[in-house]
């Protein structure tokens, strides 16, 4: 039995293949994924902390699981606030095939997930890419959308500038003009493609600035009380999920949908549908989009799947 730790994920999950494999396992009929479950964490320190498990197989194929810790203070410690690992098992007779990190594998996953999305979602002739967080979902998602598309420009924000910063040099040289966004409002007013990595608890994106044809990629929040967008994104945007199920519970849609700014009758569909669709699922040029990423176990089996080779 082997693991497979966080550098050795990486060389196994290339974009495109990544990409692709999520593309099938989210059209193959076996692949099942029952809800996620949450659970809250007591710690000395009062940190808001959570246990996430999330199982997903393949009928005749795998049967994976998922173990994430969420402790949002880890950051004042030096320490990565999300921590995983992934279990892999034969379902065909229950035998462990082995184990590898989980946090590279879902850094990618979850920025490839985004990726097929945007495939779908962002206009054909979109140039500029914000990425709004700073965290180690940052460079992934400059990675997983430049996959699917060709931006000529990226901009970076973080509420610390010297994060941004840090960033922006961590992707060395390239084709794109990559830099650091000084004034959030006005990087969301000029980005075609936004991107939101972040653990926000307060809106950061304001859906008033958006241009016409932005799309808005929005994968930080999973609990009700985490949010990255106000509620003008949701009214001007066609909001798309990954999973209604989960997506939901997330604080983007959770709290408008419980103020009634949004109804789960507005919802586009999922990413299913998106994958099943058209290549291209904008109703029209001016159309702003959405897409809410709460990650679904699936994509998980298809990284995994991927880096077990």
């Amino acid at each position: 039995m082997h693991f497979f730790g966080p550098d050795e994920v990486a060389q196994r999950l290339p974009w495109v293949a990544l990409v692709e494999s999520i593309e099938a396992i989210l059209l193959d009929s076996n692949a099942v994924a029952p809800e996620r479950t949450v659970h809250s964490i007591e710690v000395l320190n009062n940190d808001d902390a959570s246990l996430l498990l999330k199982p997903a197989w393949v009928v005749g194929d795998v049967v994976a699981v998922k173990v994430v810790t969420f402790f949002p203070n880890n950051g004042t410690l030096g320490l990565s606030t999300v921590n995983a690992g992934v279990l892999l098992f034969d379902a065909k007779n229950g035998t462990m095939l082995g184990a590898c990190d989980g946090n590279e594998l879902t850094t990618r996953r979850t920025a490839a997930a985004s990726a097929v999305a945007a495939k779908r979602l962002v206009r054909p002739d979109a140039q500029n890419l914000l990425i709004v967080g700073t965290g180690a979902l940052s460079p992934m998602a400059i990675a997983a959308h430049s996959s699917v598309h060709t931006y000529r420009t990226v901009e970076v924000w973080g509420r610390s500038g010297n994060k941004a910063s840090d960033v922006v040099a961590s992707l060395g040289s390239s084709e794109q003009e990559i830099t650091r966004c000084d004034d959030l409002d006005e990087g969301v007013s000029r980005a075609d493609v936004i991107c939101c990595v972040t653990g926000a608890t307060e809106p950061l994106v304001k859906g008033a600035l958006l241009k016409p044809g932005a799309h808005v990629d929005l994968i930080g929040s999973f609990t009700p009380q985490m949010r990255e967008s106000d509620d003008d994104v949701m009214r001007r945007g066609s909001v798309w999920v990954d999973t209604k199920t989960d997506g939901i519970l997330a604080g983007d849609l959770a709290q408008p949908l419980a103020s009634g700014v949004l109804s789960e009758g507005d919802l586009k569909g999922d990413l299913r549908d998106l994958v099943a669709g058209p290549p291209s699922a904008r109703q029209s040029a001016d159309e702003i989009t959405v897409f809410k990423s709460a990650g679904i176990a699936l994509e998980d089996v298809a990284a995994a799947r991927l880096v077990f080779g």
